[in-house]
């Protein structure tokens, strides 16, 4: 099933019933696109304006990353739910068996590879928000703000969902380094992404 191609109801509908995908990395990855989206929007309203012209080729660059962004984010629910099946099959692998604790080991790791992916992502849009923000059209700099206040939830929900993998990873130096990385983005994009949104505030 291709998430991304189902309506905004068939996939609340998905999101909101008794199965295990699409879950909360796919959710992140979800809102981080439409994030950046609002982002992009930005700089529509933006390029062919007299009164930025000086900065419409930078605005224009700014645009297709944008877009290149909000696709990867997109990909990355299908990436996520196909990480998670093979995870939710290990789960039912007998404790005795001695294949079971390589398997699980496997499919953690891969399952909280795709959500590491969103965080990054939603980091990097924060980082063009904040050029959409500052450059764009004053009269869009209200979605360029509520275009960061989503990536600040995508970020916090890409890593818990990183979090919920490598807590049962029994390789804890491979585990504890991820969350180092992880803890390390937060702390500097949720910062980031507030500081945006309090400039944004303070300007209206």
């Amino acid at each position: 099933m291709d998430f991304k191609k189902m309506t905004c109801t068939e996939f609340t509908e998905a999101l909101a019933s008794k199965t295990s995908v699409p879950g909360g990395g796919g959710a992140s990855a979800l809102v981080g696109a439409v994030a950046i989206a609002l982002g992009d929007m930005v700089g529509e309203f933006t390029v062919g304006k007299k009164k930025y012209a000086d900065v419409e080729d930078e605005i224009k660059g700014l645009m297709a990353r944008a877009q290149d962004l909000r696709v990867e984010l997109l990909k990355c629910i299908e990436e996520d739910a196909i990480a998670f099946e093979p995870l939710s099959k290990a789960y039912a692998i007998p404790s005795d068996d001695p294949s079971r604790n390589e398997i699980m080991e496997k499919c953690l790791k891969d399952a909280a590879a795709v959500p590491f992916k969103i965080l990054e992502l939603s980091c990097q849009a924060v980082d063009l928000q904040r050029e959409f923000a500052d450059k764009g059209s004053v009269i869009m700099i209200s979605d360029a703000a509520t275009g960061v206040a989503m990536l600040e939830g995508a970020i916090k929900g890409a890593a818990i969902n990183v979090r919920i993998n490598t807590k049962s990873m029994k390789d804890r130096e491979y585990a504890e380094d991820l969350n180092q990385k992880v803890d390390s983005l937060v702390a500097e994009y949720t910062k980031k992404a507030a500081d945006i949104y309090s400039d944004v505030f303070n300007r209206l």
